[in-house]
């Protein structure tokens, strides 16, 4: 096993984690915690981030590289964002250093901006650590990080060159705690049969407005369980999400970032596109870091 080089932090709005990486980037031990930036009260990043460095059991002093929301308008180091397009090296360029008692040296990462063909700009903050992690894509292959926000992401090169951001994850989450779509909606197993209906139809027929109702006339006829809604609507709105990013981009095939279980329905969604694709790596945010750290000779 390689000596601890760096900590890694990849820091979002309801999740913590941190990784302790040895000389060659690999993790060497991992934490995870539900203490996002908006659970931290009256400035306590510091006093966080020790008892995440505390719980990898690192030594002292070692340098800490963070990456995501804690670098916004809420976080610890509102930092710009850096325009498109990007690499490691030019993310190291513009790193952010602090001092703080009790912690090896802080080196934040900022996020990114671009401008689409269309003039509408887009910015993210955590995954562009990922997709620098992520360093092996295809010419023609989109890297995709489903999610709250989900990105599509053009790399060339190693560098990131412009992104387009889906509101697929928080669309859902809205439309099933607020809207007349969730009223029918019940617990159940997971329905893949329901959630492929879902993307068909969101494939087959352009046009998300004139099919979300879809959810609600569909139970309401009987044609659809209400234990099967969830993941007709969870379909639908995948499966638009693909079709707009498959117009938008005409991609050669699909690389996906994200948990098991995101990456399992983006599988089955992109399967009935017809859109090749495979699974990125694990630990993408953290090889990410280590990529821009070395390029910023905080390691070497």
């Amino acid at each position: 096993m390689s000596e601890p080089s760096m900590i890694g932090v990849d820091w979002g709005t309801s999740r913590l984690r941190a990784a302790l990486l040895g000389a060659d980037g690999a993790v060497l031990a991992e934490h995870a915690a539900d203490a996002g930036i908006m659970t931290v009260r009256d400035g306590g990043f510091a006093a966080r981030l020790q008892a995440a460095v505390a719980a990898l059991g690192a030594p002292a002093g070692l340098p800490v590289v963070l990456s995501g929301m804690i670098t916004s308008r809420q976080g610890w180091q509102e930092l710009p964002y850096l325009p498109c397009p990007a690499d490691a090296r030019a993310l190291a360029g513009v790193i952010r250093r602090l001092e703080a008692p009790g912690l090896g040296p802080l080196h934040f990462i900022t996020g990114l901006s671009c401008t689409g063909p269309d003039g509408i700009p887009d910015v993210m903050r955590g995954e562009e650590t990922q997709i620098i992690g992520q360093d092996d894509p295809a010419r023609g292959e989109a890297v995709v990080l489903p999610g709250t926000h989900s990105k599509w992401v053009v790399v060339e090169g190693g560098r990131i060159v412009r992104f387009r951001t889906y509101l697929t994850g928080e669309l859902f989450a809205v439309l099933e705690a607020h809207s007349i779509l969730g009223r029918l909606m019940t617990a159940g197993p997971a329905d893949d049969a329901a959630f492929a209906r879902g993307v068909r139809v969101a494939l087959d027929s352009p046009g998300l407005l004139g099919r979300l109702f879809s959810a609600r006339a569909l139970p309401l006829l009987g044609d659809l369980e209400a234990q099967a809604v969830r993941d007709y609507l969870s379909g639908l709105l995948i499966g638009t999400e693909i079709a707009e990013a498959r117009h938008a981009e005409a991609p050669a095939s699909v690389l996906v970032i994200g948990s098991d279980t995101l990456a399992r329905r983006y599988a089955q969604a992109l399967d009935l596109a017809k859109l090749q694709h495979r699974q990125g790596y694990p630990d993408a945010a953290f090889r990410g870091q280590w990529l821009v750290a070395r390029a910023a000779e905080i390691v070497r």
